[in-house]
């Protein structure tokens, strides 16, 4: 055990789970309408109580069982099961590695969140997350970070597909059920009201901002340059993707939003993290500038053009800037374009038709949308009984 490196991802733990609680749920929260905010607290929250049972259970067993270079994990570690304080992974103790990557399989359902916020029934939300996560995201650590069919060694052969921190494992698997959710879904009755709290949106957005050192800098699993690098590139494009989403809000309609500086901070940041461990500041320049105006336009895409109401943009910003980030790194040299490319396809085919069936099947269960008198009511007041707001007071 090197007791820098565990120190360090201690710290980096405790960002990843800041970026979900409350980071995502503010950000998130501030962006819908004053009636549902409380409904967007209570996924997010709930999701990171119920991953982190369900990650106990068998999430990281699936993700990171020792079967090499195939398509899911062994169940040998079943809660926990021969881990102990003394057990290492590198130079790691392993519960500590187990508690970093349940922080990310928090994140990631939680991300979809965004998508089926203010008409999703709360039943629907918690047994198809948990579902979600221990059929799609784990089996997908697996196969990229778990050492199995998509790793180096595996279909791609010697120099498989790099994925840092997520691009693909995160937020492709995120952004692709969030996008078949809000098809399936159907739009929002009050699709145009404007967000109730833009101060909450910059306060979440700033939050996920430094736990997003946590995710990109800890994902080298130790306290070195590394680190330090992933840490200093994702600041880089963070800042670069907010003024270039910003002046290209400025060209196109005469003002720079508040809303918009910030969620070029997040596409950024999106874009950044699956290749943070294998690039430079000048590169993180250039994924940023970019970022900030590609994502910006899928925004505008699927919102304008193809007329899905993913509520708060999971696809456009995460699934996009994810997938960009992804491609850069064959770009800059860093990759095999067989492997990046292949892995995108194969993933995405893979989350779309696991999503698709989970949807019918948890829908056999509990109704996927709430009823047109809870909607318009709001969900924090007919499915959780508190309103966030009370002028009476």
């Amino acid at each position: 055990m090197n007791g820098a490196d565990t120190a360090w991802i201690i710290v980096a733990t405790a960002l990843v789970l800041f970026m979900s609680l409350p980071g995502l749920a503010l950000f998130y929260g501030g962006l819908v309408r004053a009636r549902n905010v409380l409904s967007v607290f209570m996924h997010v929250y709930a999701i990171a109580c119920l991953m982190s049972v369900l990650w106990l259970a068998l999430g990281y067993t699936i993700a990171f069982g020792d079967v090499r270079h195939g398509w899911f994990g062994s169940l040998d570690k079943a809660f926990l099961s021969g881990v102990t304080a003394d057990s290492l992974s590198g130079t790691l103790p392993e519960v500590l590695f187990f508690a970093f990557q349940m922080t990310f399989a928090i994140i990631t359902p939680a991300l979809i969140v965004g998508a089926y916020v203010e008409r999703v029934g709360f039943g629907f939300v918690m047994t198809f997350s948990g579902l979600w996560m221990l059929v799609c995201y784990a089996p997908v650590v697996h196969w990229i970070w778990g050492g199995g069919a998509l790793a180096d060694g595996g279909i791609f052969g010697a120099f498989g597909t790099r994925d840092f921190a997520g691009g693909i494992v995160v937020h492709e698997t995120a952004a692709i059920a969030a996008l078949i959710i809000a098809v399936m879904l159907g739009p929002r009755k009050h699709r145009t009201t404007p967000p109730h709290a833009p101060w909450m949106v910059f306060m979440g957005a700033g939050m996920l901002w430094v736990g997003w050192f946590g995710f990109n800098g800890g994902s080298q699993l130790a306290a070195d340059g590394g680190a330090a690098m992933a840490i200093t590139v994702t600041h880089i494009s963070a800042a670069t993707a907010s003024l270039s989403w910003a002046l290209w809000e400025r060209i196109k309609y005469g003002k720079a939003s508040l809303v918009g500086i910030v969620t070029g901070t997040i596409a950024g940041l999106a874009s950044i993290t699956p290749a943070s461990g294998f690039v430079g500041p000048i590169e993180a320049l250039i994924i940023g500038g970019v970022a900030g105006i590609l994502c910006q336009e899928a925004v505008n895409i699927i919102r304008d053009r193809l007329h899905i109401d993913d509520t708060l943009d999971v696809f456009a910003v995460h699934g996009v800037g994810g997938i960009f980030g992804t491609i850069m790194i064959a770009v800059f040299g860093q990759g095999s374009w067989v492997a990046q490319l292949g892995a995108l396809v194969i993933v995405g085919l893979f989350t779309a038709v696991v999503t698709v069936v989970l949807v019918k099947l948890v829908c056999l269960i509990t109704p996927l949308r709430v009823d047109a008198e809870m909607e318009a009511n709001g969900l924090d007041l007919s499915a959780h009984g508190e309103r966030a707001y009370d002028i009476m007071s």
